[in-house]
Protein backbone atom coordinates (compact mmCIF):
# COMPACT_ATOMS: atom_id res chain seq x y z
CA UNK A 1 0.00 0.00 0.00
CA UNK A 2 1.26 3.30 -0.96
CA UNK A 3 1.28 6.53 0.79
CA UNK A 4 -0.89 7.88 -2.22
CA UNK A 5 -3.76 6.00 -0.79
CA UNK A 6 -3.83 7.27 2.79
CA UNK A 7 -6.03 10.12 3.96
CA UNK A 8 -7.60 12.46 2.36
CA UNK A 9 -8.44 12.11 -1.45
CA UNK A 10 -10.27 15.48 -2.22
CA UNK A 11 -12.29 15.50 -5.56
CA UNK A 12 -12.52 19.02 -7.12
CA UNK A 13 -15.76 20.32 -9.29
CA UNK A 14 -14.67 21.27 -12.70
CA UNK A 15 -16.30 24.66 -13.20
CA UNK A 16 -17.70 24.83 -16.75
CA UNK A 17 -20.25 26.14 -18.68
CA UNK A 18 -21.84 24.52 -21.92
CA UNK A 19 -19.29 26.11 -23.90
CA UNK A 20 -16.14 25.65 -22.04
CA UNK A 21 -14.43 24.67 -19.08
CA UNK A 22 -13.07 27.60 -16.78
CA UNK A 23 -9.43 26.80 -16.71
CA UNK A 24 -8.87 29.39 -13.77
CA UNK A 25 -11.55 28.71 -11.41
CA UNK A 26 -9.94 24.84 -12.10
CA UNK A 27 -6.86 25.09 -11.17
CA UNK A 28 -7.63 27.83 -8.12
CA UNK A 29 -10.02 24.63 -7.30
CA UNK A 30 -6.77 22.40 -7.68
CA UNK A 31 -4.10 24.65 -6.04
CA UNK A 32 -5.81 25.49 -2.68
CA UNK A 33 -6.14 21.86 -1.93
CA UNK A 34 -1.88 21.70 -2.74
CA UNK A 35 -1.61 24.61 -0.01
CA UNK A 36 -4.16 23.09 2.14
CA UNK A 37 -1.69 19.83 2.12
CA UNK A 38 -4.33 17.01 1.23
CA UNK A 39 -2.90 14.17 0.60
CA UNK A 40 -4.01 13.23 -2.65
CA UNK A 41 -6.50 14.98 -5.56
CA UNK A 42 -9.24 13.09 -7.85
CA UNK A 43 -9.52 15.31 -10.43
CA UNK A 44 -12.37 14.23 -13.45
CA UNK A 45 -14.43 11.58 -10.82
CA UNK A 46 -18.00 12.04 -11.03
CA UNK A 47 -17.92 14.93 -9.17
CA UNK A 48 -15.33 16.46 -11.82
CA UNK A 49 -18.91 15.68 -13.93
CA UNK A 50 -15.71 13.79 -16.72
CA UNK A 51 -19.12 11.95 -18.47
CA UNK A 52 -19.89 15.43 -20.18
CA UNK A 53 -16.09 16.10 -21.31
CA UNK A 54 -15.00 15.33 -24.96
CA UNK A 55 -11.53 13.34 -24.78
CA UNK A 56 -9.77 16.67 -25.62
CA UNK A 57 -11.29 18.41 -22.60
CA UNK A 58 -10.39 15.45 -20.22
CA UNK A 59 -6.92 15.37 -21.56
CA UNK A 60 -6.48 19.16 -21.17
CA UNK A 61 -8.26 19.05 -17.23
CA UNK A 62 -5.71 15.98 -16.37
CA UNK A 63 -3.15 18.76 -17.56
CA UNK A 64 -3.98 21.20 -15.67
CA UNK A 65 -4.75 19.32 -12.31
CA UNK A 66 -1.36 17.72 -12.51
CA UNK A 67 0.01 21.60 -12.86
CA UNK A 68 -1.85 23.18 -10.42
CA UNK A 69 -1.19 20.23 -7.76
CA UNK A 70 2.41 21.08 -7.67
CA UNK A 71 3.76 17.64 -6.51
CA UNK A 72 0.60 16.62 -4.60
CA UNK A 73 -0.62 13.00 -6.22
CA UNK A 74 -3.15 13.43 -8.92
CA UNK A 75 -5.60 10.32 -9.59
CA UNK A 76 -7.43 11.04 -13.13
CA UNK A 77 -10.82 9.66 -13.54
CA UNK A 78 -10.31 6.95 -16.59
CA UNK A 79 -14.36 5.85 -17.50
CA UNK A 80 -16.05 5.65 -20.59
CA UNK A 81 -18.36 2.99 -22.44
CA UNK A 82 -16.02 1.76 -24.78
CA UNK A 83 -12.27 -0.18 -23.58
CA UNK A 84 -10.51 1.64 -26.55
CA UNK A 85 -12.04 5.10 -25.00
CA UNK A 86 -10.62 4.04 -21.07
CA UNK A 87 -7.11 3.30 -23.05
CA UNK A 88 -7.01 6.35 -24.07
CA UNK A 89 -8.02 8.37 -21.19
CA UNK A 90 -5.33 6.00 -19.43
CA UNK A 91 -2.42 6.83 -21.71
CA UNK A 92 -3.51 10.70 -21.46
CA UNK A 93 -3.71 10.60 -17.91
CA UNK A 94 -0.03 9.10 -17.89
CA UNK A 95 1.55 11.45 -20.26
CA UNK A 96 -0.08 14.18 -18.27
CA UNK A 97 1.58 13.30 -15.20
CA UNK A 98 -0.82 11.40 -13.61
CA UNK A 99 0.42 9.22 -10.15
CA UNK A 100 -2.93 7.18 -10.17
CA UNK A 101 -6.05 6.51 -12.60
CA UNK A 102 -9.79 6.11 -11.30
CA UNK A 103 -11.64 3.68 -13.17
CA UNK A 104 -15.87 3.16 -12.80
CA UNK A 105 -17.34 0.25 -14.79
CA UNK A 106 -19.13 2.55 -16.80
CA UNK A 107 -21.85 0.91 -19.44
CA UNK A 108 -25.23 1.56 -21.48
CA UNK A 109 -26.90 -2.34 -21.09
CA UNK A 110 -26.06 -4.53 -17.63
CA UNK A 111 -22.59 -5.70 -17.44
CA UNK A 112 -22.26 -8.98 -16.14
CA UNK A 113 -18.97 -9.73 -13.32
CA UNK A 114 -17.09 -11.41 -16.28
CA UNK A 115 -17.38 -7.83 -18.60
CA UNK A 116 -16.39 -5.90 -15.32
CA UNK A 117 -13.06 -8.53 -14.29
CA UNK A 118 -12.10 -8.50 -18.30
CA UNK A 119 -12.43 -4.53 -18.14
CA UNK A 120 -10.04 -4.29 -15.46
CA UNK A 121 -7.66 -6.51 -16.52
CA UNK A 122 -7.20 -4.90 -20.35
CA UNK A 123 -6.79 -1.47 -18.88
CA UNK A 124 -4.31 -2.84 -16.03
CA UNK A 125 -2.32 -4.80 -18.58
CA UNK A 126 -1.58 -1.60 -19.84
CA UNK A 127 -0.64 0.59 -16.95
CA UNK A 128 2.06 2.31 -15.56
CA UNK A 129 0.61 3.57 -12.30
CA UNK A 130 -1.73 2.42 -9.94
CA UNK A 131 -5.60 2.30 -10.22
CA UNK A 132 -8.46 2.66 -8.14
CA UNK A 133 -11.66 0.60 -8.95
CA UNK A 134 -14.57 2.24 -8.63
CA UNK A 135 -17.41 1.27 -6.71
CA UNK A 136 -20.35 2.60 -6.36
CA UNK A 137 -23.72 1.60 -7.72
CA UNK A 138 -25.52 4.68 -7.45
CA UNK A 139 -23.32 6.12 -10.47
CA UNK A 140 -22.30 3.11 -12.42
CA UNK A 141 -25.55 1.05 -11.57
CA UNK A 142 -23.36 -1.81 -11.15
CA UNK A 143 -22.88 -3.70 -7.52
CA UNK A 144 -19.59 -5.50 -6.63
CA UNK A 145 -19.40 -8.48 -5.13
CA UNK A 146 -16.67 -8.91 -2.80
CA UNK A 147 -15.70 -12.05 -4.99
CA UNK A 148 -15.33 -9.74 -8.03
CA UNK A 149 -13.52 -7.71 -5.94
CA UNK A 150 -10.88 -9.75 -4.75
CA UNK A 151 -10.44 -10.95 -8.60
CA UNK A 152 -9.98 -7.90 -9.48
CA UNK A 153 -7.85 -6.73 -6.53
CA UNK A 154 -5.28 -9.34 -7.17
CA UNK A 155 -4.49 -8.03 -10.91
CA UNK A 156 -1.49 -6.03 -11.43
CA UNK A 157 -1.12 -2.37 -10.35
CA UNK A 158 -4.65 -2.19 -8.71
CA UNK A 159 -4.07 -0.02 -5.45
CA UNK A 160 -7.05 0.92 -3.87
CA UNK A 161 -10.71 -0.05 -4.10
CA UNK A 162 -13.30 2.83 -3.49
CA UNK A 163 -16.34 1.83 -1.81
CA UNK A 164 -19.55 2.78 -1.46
CA UNK A 165 -20.84 4.66 1.85
CA UNK A 166 -20.54 2.39 5.20
CA UNK A 167 -23.79 2.10 7.31
CA UNK A 168 -23.82 4.24 10.24
CA UNK A 169 -23.87 1.32 12.94
CA UNK A 170 -20.10 1.29 14.08
CA UNK A 171 -20.06 -2.42 14.26
CA UNK A 172 -21.70 -2.86 10.93
CA UNK A 173 -18.98 -0.57 9.49
CA UNK A 174 -16.39 -2.27 11.05
CA UNK A 175 -17.64 -5.41 9.60
CA UNK A 176 -18.47 -4.35 5.92
CA UNK A 177 -14.55 -3.02 5.79
CA UNK A 178 -13.20 -6.31 7.36
CA UNK A 179 -15.18 -8.22 5.43
CA UNK A 180 -13.41 -7.15 2.27
CA UNK A 181 -10.00 -6.77 3.32
CA UNK A 182 -10.36 -10.60 4.34
CA UNK A 183 -10.63 -11.39 0.71
CA UNK A 184 -8.24 -8.30 -0.76
CA UNK A 185 -4.12 -8.51 -0.96
CA UNK A 186 -2.73 -6.54 2.12
CA UNK A 187 -1.37 -3.48 -0.88
CA UNK A 188 -4.83 -3.13 -2.08
CA UNK A 189 -5.96 0.01 0.39
CA UNK A 190 -9.81 0.88 1.00
CA UNK A 191 -11.25 3.98 0.57
CA UNK A 192 -14.75 5.54 1.92
CA UNK A 193 -16.80 7.44 -0.23
CA UNK A 194 -19.94 9.63 0.86
CA UNK A 195 -19.26 12.43 3.05
CA UNK A 196 -21.86 11.81 5.73
CA UNK A 197 -19.92 8.44 6.24
CA UNK A 198 -16.83 9.35 6.12
CA UNK A 199 -16.04 9.40 9.66
CA UNK A 200 -17.62 6.26 10.34
CA UNK A 201 -15.77 4.31 7.58
CA UNK A 202 -12.51 5.73 8.77
CA UNK A 203 -13.15 4.98 12.37
CA UNK A 204 -14.10 1.60 11.03
CA UNK A 205 -10.71 0.68 8.90
CA UNK A 206 -10.67 2.24 5.82
CA UNK A 207 -7.43 3.30 4.77
CA UNK A 208 -8.80 7.08 3.26
CA UNK A 209 -11.50 9.09 2.66
CA UNK A 210 -13.05 9.70 -1.30
CA UNK A 211 -14.02 13.11 -0.54
CA UNK A 212 -16.23 15.72 -2.47
CA UNK A 213 -16.47 17.64 0.21
CA UNK A 214 -12.94 17.58 0.78
CA UNK A 215 -12.68 19.43 -2.66
CA UNK A 216 -14.23 22.56 -1.73
CA UNK A 217 -13.24 22.69 2.03
CA UNK A 218 -9.84 20.75 2.54
CA UNK A 219 -8.93 22.53 5.61
CA UNK A 220 -11.86 21.17 7.93
CA UNK A 221 -11.87 17.76 6.53
CA UNK A 222 -8.24 17.26 6.91
CA UNK A 223 -8.84 17.58 10.51
CA UNK A 224 -11.57 15.24 10.63
CA UNK A 225 -9.59 12.43 8.44
CA UNK A 226 -6.51 13.41 11.03
CA UNK A 227 -9.01 12.62 14.35
CA UNK A 228 -10.15 9.55 12.79
CA UNK A 229 -6.32 8.57 11.72
CA UNK A 230 -5.29 8.53 15.23
CA UNK A 231 -8.47 6.84 16.63
CA UNK A 232 -9.89 9.75 18.40
CA UNK A 233 -13.57 8.98 17.77
CA UNK A 234 -15.22 11.73 20.20
CA UNK A 235 -13.69 13.95 18.26
CA UNK A 236 -15.13 12.83 14.73
CA UNK A 237 -18.29 11.68 16.25
CA UNK A 238 -20.84 13.39 13.84
CA UNK A 239 -23.08 13.44 16.70
CA UNK A 240 -20.56 15.13 18.95
CA UNK A 241 -21.63 19.30 19.61
CA UNK A 242 -18.41 20.65 21.09
CA UNK A 243 -16.08 19.96 23.58
CA UNK A 244 -12.67 19.48 20.99
CA UNK A 245 -11.28 22.00 18.56
CA UNK A 246 -12.45 19.66 15.55
CA UNK A 247 -14.54 19.95 12.21
CA UNK A 248 -17.38 17.80 12.28
CA UNK A 249 -19.54 16.77 9.34
CA UNK A 250 -23.05 15.94 9.73
CA UNK A 251 -24.96 15.66 7.02
CA UNK A 252 -22.82 16.14 3.40
CA UNK A 253 -24.68 16.58 0.24
CA UNK A 254 -25.15 13.38 -2.54
CA UNK A 255 -23.51 16.13 -4.91
CA UNK A 256 -23.39 13.28 -7.55
CA UNK A 257 -27.03 12.55 -7.70
CA UNK A 258 -27.59 16.40 -8.01
CA UNK A 259 -29.79 16.59 -4.85
CA UNK A 260 -30.02 19.19 -2.39
CA UNK A 261 -28.90 18.14 1.10
CA UNK A 262 -28.07 20.09 4.55
CA UNK A 263 -24.63 20.18 5.63
CA UNK A 264 -23.00 21.45 8.40
CA UNK A 265 -19.23 21.68 8.91
CA UNK A 266 -18.21 22.75 12.20
CA UNK A 267 -14.99 24.28 13.43
CA UNK A 268 -14.51 25.18 17.10
CA UNK A 269 -11.21 27.08 17.10
CA UNK A 270 -12.71 30.48 15.69
CA UNK A 271 -15.97 29.25 13.47
CA UNK A 272 -13.71 29.80 10.85
CA UNK A 273 -15.46 27.51 8.25
CA UNK A 274 -18.58 27.19 10.68
CA UNK A 275 -21.64 26.99 8.09
CA UNK A 276 -24.87 26.07 6.92
CA UNK A 277 -26.45 25.68 3.64
CA UNK A 278 -27.31 23.77 0.80
CA UNK A 279 -25.19 22.70 -2.22
CA UNK A 280 -26.51 21.28 -5.97
CA UNK A 281 -24.42 20.40 -8.47
CA UNK A 282 -26.53 19.70 -11.56
CA UNK A 283 -25.98 16.73 -14.36
CA UNK A 284 -25.88 19.01 -17.19
CA UNK A 285 -22.70 21.22 -18.11
CA UNK A 286 -24.85 24.18 -17.89
CA UNK A 287 -25.66 23.73 -14.32
CA UNK A 288 -24.27 26.06 -12.06
CA UNK A 289 -23.14 25.80 -8.35
CA UNK A 290 -24.35 28.13 -5.63
CA UNK A 291 -23.04 31.18 -3.87
CA UNK A 292 -21.07 29.06 -1.09
CA UNK A 293 -19.51 26.95 -4.02
CA UNK A 294 -18.89 29.91 -5.95
CA UNK A 295 -16.64 31.82 -3.45
CA UNK A 296 -14.60 28.34 -2.75
CA UNK A 297 -13.91 28.01 -6.01
CA UNK A 298 -12.53 31.78 -6.54
CA UNK A 299 -10.63 30.87 -2.70
CA UNK A 300 -12.86 32.16 0.17
CA UNK A 301 -14.45 30.30 2.80
CA UNK A 302 -18.24 30.49 2.17
CA UNK A 303 -20.24 33.12 3.75
CA UNK A 304 -22.20 32.88 6.66
CA UNK A 305 -25.72 31.05 5.94
CA UNK A 306 -24.64 31.04 1.91
CA UNK A 307 -26.31 28.13 -0.69
CA UNK A 308 -23.58 25.92 -1.31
Amino acid sequence: MTGLFTGLSAFPLTPMTEQRIDEAAFTGLVARLHQANVDSIGALGSTGSYAYLTAAERHRVAELAVQAADGTPVMIGIGALRTAEVLRHAENAQNAGASAVLLPPMSYQPLTDDEVYQLYADVTAELSVPLCVYDYPGTTHFSFSDELHSRIAALPNVASIKIPPTLADPAAARERVDRLRRVIPDTVAIGVSGDASAAGGLLAGADLWYSVLGGVWPEPCLALTRAAQRGRSAEVDPSANGGNAINHVVSAPDVTAGRRRKFVVRRETGGAYARSGQMKVGRSRGSSTGIGADRAIRGHPPARGAAL
